[in-house]
């Protein structure tokens, strides 16, 4: 295994292969390119954690990281030089990666990419995705169980789709709870931005708001600054209950390695084809984290009840009525979203403060 540290101001240097050789697609070399540092306590690294999943699971396969790569054609440039250098199996593990990755499957058709969300495939690119919606709807009913005030509050990196998902469904499932709780976003405008974090938990922490969700790269510095002012915190991407256990109330983990086996078995045995794979908590890819020792046993009790009936296909939490911010209706009683009206939604619910643009 080899781990790559690359930062853009290094990053024309570290390119330097236009000489070589292109070698042949190896399906055994899989490469994985992140958007931040792999040991970000976040996103990065439970994307890590797959890699390594692979790594422990797998005979005769070599993995190759790439971290700190943006969202931009530097991605490109190092696909790129994983394929120069033989790598068969692509794994472009942040949002804003999928045109690129489409783009050098038309250059490299023997190179299978595998991008992570998205709802564009070619023929030798399809995505994968673990839904945690429904994790973050238990957080939320956890949240509005525990919130003194009913004010809640959302940190989040970017507006786009995966964002409003996630705050929507933490926003239901308060509601479900305390029907009067309110939900405020603060959005950083970057996957990993500390002190944008750290002052977004002060102000909400100022403005008596008592339970902080969060969706950015790295859960570490919202958990401690949450525990600094006495507020409570809900995790994501990665279990961080031992960093801030005073604050920790739950959280919602991904479990990327099986899938990732999954697809490169099948790439291995010839029978993958482009497609968007997904996985959600029933399926094992979701995970919800264990309750911190403030949540009490009959919120406890209630969650996970809530959570059979969601695994057991009794409840779906985009099922209607679901009503906008400006009251419209969205959903109608009795109807539900689909997988692409999820995956393309641009609306934030009744009782979130914070623009979608």
């Amino acid at each position: 295994m080899t781990l790559k540290h690359l930062l853009p101001a290094a990053f024309a240097a570290a390119i330097a292969f236009s000489s070589q050789a292109l070698a042949e697609p190896d399906l055994n070399k899989i490469g994985f390119v992140y958007v931040g540092p792999a040991a970000d306590y976040g996103y990065n690294t439970s994307m890590d954690l797959g890699r390594l999943y692979l790594e422990e699971t797998m005979d005769g396969i070599e993995t190759t990281a790439f971290e700190n790569i943006p969202e931009s054609a530097e991605v490109e440039q190092v696909m790129e030089r994983l394929i120069n250098s033989g790598h068969g199996i692509i794994f472009a593990t942040s949002y804003g990666y999928l045109d690129y990755a489409i783009s050098l499957g038309e250059k490299y058709p023997d190179v299978k990419f595998l991008h992570a969300g998205g709802l564009k495939t070619s023929a030798n690119v399809g995505t994968y995705w673990a839904d945690s919606d429904d994790g973050m709807y238990l957080a939320g009913m956890v949240a509005g169980a525990k919130s003194e005030t009913g004010k809640l509050g959302f940190v989040g990196a970017f507006q786009i789709p995966q964002l409003f998902r996630s705050i929507n469904a933490f926003t239901l499932g308060a509601q479900s709870v305390n029907p009067e709780a309110t939900v405020t976003v603060v959005w950083t405008g970057g996957w990993w931005e500390p002190q944008k974090e750290a002052e977004a938990v002060n102000a909400f922490a100022d403005e008596g708001i008592d339970v902080i969700a969060e969706q950015v790269d790295s859960p570490i510095t919202i958990a401690q600054t949450a525990a600094k002012r006495g507020v409570f915190m809900i995790g994501k991407d990665v279990n961080v209950m031992d960093r801030a256990p005073e604050a920790w109330l739950t959280g919602v983990s991904w479990n990327w390695g099986p899938m990732m086996k999954e697809l490169v078995e099948e790439i291995h045995a010839g029978t993958w084809e482009p497609s968007h794979v997904r996985s959600d908590l029933a399926g094992g890819a979701a995970v919800l984290d264990p309750f911190g020792d403030t949540v009490p046993e009959d919120v406890r009790a209630d969650v996970l009840a809530k959570k059979d009936a969601i695994t057991s296909g009794s409840f779906d939490i985009w099922s209607g009525p679901i009503i906008a911010q400006d009251g419209s209706a969205i959903v109608a009683d009795g109807e539900a979203m689909g997988m692409e009206a999820v995956e393309t939604m641009d609306f934030l619910v009744k009782g979130v403060v914070g623009s979608t643009n």
